[in-house]
């Protein structure tokens, strides 16, 4: 909100700027590049914290509301061979020993005019914060996918947690849980149900310098109709004090496709991404 204002003052003195470089006794026009350096320097900020700071524990993840949105280019192979646009958003909100990510992820494409992907993703995980090491999450997840083995695809679960590292230039925190997995199969029937389930999952932070970091997410979900293994490797490489550009490889590999479709997809994506 501090940032918003600000920038809300800025465009109100742009707009009225004629009439202020006029008349030089107007308040606030001394103090215009003061406000101009803070709202650079909390843009700046809110890009380092967008870095995922919940990656390294209770201590850095910043309080209130912060989180990024992506725009995105990618060239796909496998079920689908397209050009894509995407829209990706996440917000992240720390309250204490508490740590909430809300995500939203719209994919479309379109090939001669034929559709060729309609992918939307939702997410929420929380954690709790026992010490610096350990915690307990619980994580919600949904996703549609017209082009996919499973054309429904959702997941609710809790479990523990640990951070193996927790370094300033590198974390890793690994995380397992069970809950209850359902599915709607992409065929002519529909078919669908609902399993017990369990997930597996890593999160590997790695900054090589002040300018670009590595990170690598992985995971594995496991129920009776079969087994899907996600892992995103990305390389982040800061263009200026509020964007970020992120060069990403994508494999989804899923073990019991339905007929006619590939068990692997892989993605290659580069992305803007603006913090705020």
């Amino acid at each position: 909100m501090k940032t918003l204002t600000r920038s809300l003052l800025l465009c109100a003195t742009a707009l009225t700027g004629t009439q202020a470089f006029a008349q030089s006794t107007v308040t606030g026009i001394d103090s215009l590049d003061d406000r101009i350096t803070d709202v650079r320097n909390d843009a700046n900020k809110d890009l380092s914290d967008m870095e995922d700071s919940q990656r390294f524990g209770p201590n850095a993840f910043k309080p209130g509301w912060g989180g990024a949105v992506a725009l995105t280019y990618a060239g796909t192979s496998g079920n689908t061979d397209t050009d894509d646009l995407a829209i990706a958003a996440k917000l992240t909100y720390g309250a204490g020993a508490w740590q909430h990510t809300f995500g939203l992820g719209v994919e479309y494409g379109k090939d001669e005019g034929s559709r060729t992907k309609q992918d939307v993703f939702g997410f929420y995980e929380g954690n709790y914060y026992f010490n610096d090491r350990f915690y307990g999450f619980g994580l919600a997840r949904y996703e549609q996918d017209d082009f996919a083995s499973y054309r429904k695809d959702s997941f609710v679960g809790m479990g523990p947690g640990y951070r193996i590292f927790n370094e300033a230039d590198m974390a890793w925190r690994v995380q397992a849980g069970l809950g209850a997995r359902y599915y709607q199969v992409n065929n002519a029937a529909r078919d669908d149900d609902t399993e017990l389930a369990g997930i597996l999952s890593s999160r590997f932070y790695y900054r090589i310098n002040d300018q670009m970091f590595v990170t690598n997410d992985t995971d594995i979900l496991k129920s009776d109709a079969g087994t899907l293994n996600t892992n995103d490797l990305a390389l982040n490489v800061k263009m200026t004090d509020t964007m970020v550009t992120r060069i990403s490889y994508k494999t989804e590999f899923n073990s019991a496709p339905v007929d006619g479709r590939e068990k692997t997809d892989n993605t290659f994506g580069v992305s803007l991404v603006m913090g705020f």
